[in-house]
């Protein structure tokens, strides 16, 4: 004989079900807003630095952007070097994603990085552009990431993982602290922080970050890019700009989120 409800049961039943609609829906609602990120905001549960996962962009046959002879997997390459031996210096420890002309798949550089605790992720790149005369430097971050863990499917958005949900504050914070530092070292075109789902940032659980350091289609840019020491400054920018938001997350002080747009 199958189970049935009595009338009362079902009417509660009814109006619970309701009820979890409408707080689903209103949740929706809140969620598909953009709110207006404020220029500073302070930290929530931030985890210590303790590693920099370095990534050269590009790498093997994968040359990347080209002007001439110069390649973009070998620019990217050479500063980040630069940046690791920078942080070295000051005892920050570092991994990278390649340490020679190698091909390393976007998924190998996520999970690699996905493997560490306390990380953030800085993966370093060179423009090409559809305009020769675009120039400067940006830095990107995901406005949505993974949280690493399990994913729960359900169809009720509160009951989805909180973390896929809100704006991604500490990635956003990291692009900013370091494009400052970026145009403040190099006095390039300052192009500020974008909001971009790249593979290696939407995928990665940790801070993560992508900066674009000059335009390979710009003949300013790649005359500037050929100069070492100039080269040597854009690491400074972005080694400094990771020391500043390490800074801010050991002592819990104010993030910037959109101060260097």
């Amino acid at each position: 004989m199958p189970f049935r409800l009595s009338r009362s049961a079902a009417g509660v039943i009814s109006w619970l079900g309701l009820a979890l609609i409408t707080a689903s829906f209103v949740v929706l609602i809140v969620n598909s807003r953009s709110p207006t990120q404020p220029v500073i905001t302070h930290a929530r549960k931030l985890q210590p630095v303790s590693v920099v996962v370095l990534d050269p962009g590009h790498g093997g046959q994968d040359s990347g952007a080209i002007s001439g002879n110069v390649l973009e997997k070998d620019l990217t390459l050479d500063v980040a070097q630069r940046v690791e031996r920078l942080l070295t210096v000051q005892g920050v420890a570092t991994v990278m994603t390649r340490v020679g002309d190698a091909y390393v798949s976007l998924a190998d550089r996520s999970a690699m990085t996905n493997r560490l605790d306390a990380a953030i992720f800085v993966s370093i790149h060179f423009n090409d552009g559809v305009r020769p005369v675009a120039s400067g430097v940006e830095t990107y971050f995901a406005a949505r990431q993974t949280s690493g863990g399990p994913q729960i499917a359900t169809w009720l958005p509160f009951l989805q993982r909180v973390s896929s949900e809100q704006p991604n504050i500490e990635s956003q914070s990291l692009a900013g602290f370091i494009q400052q530092e970026l145009v403040g070292r190099t006095q390039a075109t300052n192009r500020g922080t974008k909001a971009e789902q790249f593979y290696v940032l939407s995928n990665v659980r940790h801070p993560a970050v992508l900066v674009e350091g000059g335009f390979l289609t710009n003949k300013s840019d790649i005359a500037r890019l050929n100069d070492s020491s100039y080269r040597e400054q854009l690491a400074i920018g972005i080694s400094n700009g990771i020391l500043a938001y390490r800074e801010a997350v050991r002592h819990r002080g104010p993030l910037l989120t959109g101060g260097a747009r």
